[in-house]
């Protein structure tokens, strides 16, 4: 991934914190000569020596699994919807109409060496954990145990699991930090007066990252 400075993104936490809050990856691995890109749900944990794993599951029926036995390195990737930002919002195009729209948008890619667990034990801990993270703010989060015990042995049956020991990460923030300050306050003006959720979030990112902020 082209990370330029003004937009690349080292800390730890921020990254942890974000791959939390959009757990779903694009795994990237090889078959043969070809690229194959799989949408999985992932879990960033720490082992019990501190490295910094990805855990996932496929159905056992999905070839991924059987070609991660043969090409351990894999790509993982994490981003947001991302934002159109037109050229309109910049104070600078009345001046010289020297502008061009872009698009605004935070990705993460984890990237290491990933291995196939078929345990049954492994993987009813992991959807447990799974399960809690996406449950756990509702009123009555669901849980295994609210399924028949019979139901949940087949299910595990038919699935694999996933997990990638994670040696890099590396973190993008491109929220228009590359602009003048009067462009800038155009995009979070522009962003706001749109009103939905994703462009309210994505002015407060352009706000947070604001140079000198």
């Amino acid at each position: 991934m082209y990370v330029p400075r003004s937009f690349e993104e080292n800390d730890t936490e921020v990254l942890h914190g974000f791959i939390a809050r959009h757990p779903l990856a694009t795994l990237v691995t090889m078959d043969g000569d070809e690229l194959c890109a799989d949408h999985i749900p992932m879990l960033l944990s720490r082992t019990g020596g501190g490295d910094k794993v990805l855990q996932g599951h496929v159905a056992r029926g999905n070839p991924l699994w059987r070609r991660i036995g043969a090409y351990t390195n894999v790509l993982a990737v994490f981003q947001d919807p991302g934002l159109y930002i037109t050229p309109s919002w910049y104070a600078s195009k009345a001046e010289t109409h020297k502008v061009v729209p872009t698009w605004n948008y935070i990705a993460v890619h984890a990237s290491g060496h990933a291995r196939i667990v078929d345990d049954p034990s492994w993987l009813r801990a992991f959807l447990g954990r799974l399960t809690h993270a996406n449950e756990s703010h509702r009123t009555q989060p669901w849980q295994l145990a609210d399924a028949p015990a019979d139901y949940i042995t087949s299910q595990l049956k038919a699935i694999v699991g996933i997990e990638i020991s994670v040696a890099r990460l590396v973190g993008k923030w491109k929220v228009s930090q590359n602009r003048l300050p009067k462009d800038i306050d155009g995009v979070v003006t522009g962003l706001l007066a749109q009103g939905d959720p994703d462009a309210v979030r994505i002015a407060g990112a352009v706000s947070e990252r604001r140079p000198g902020t």
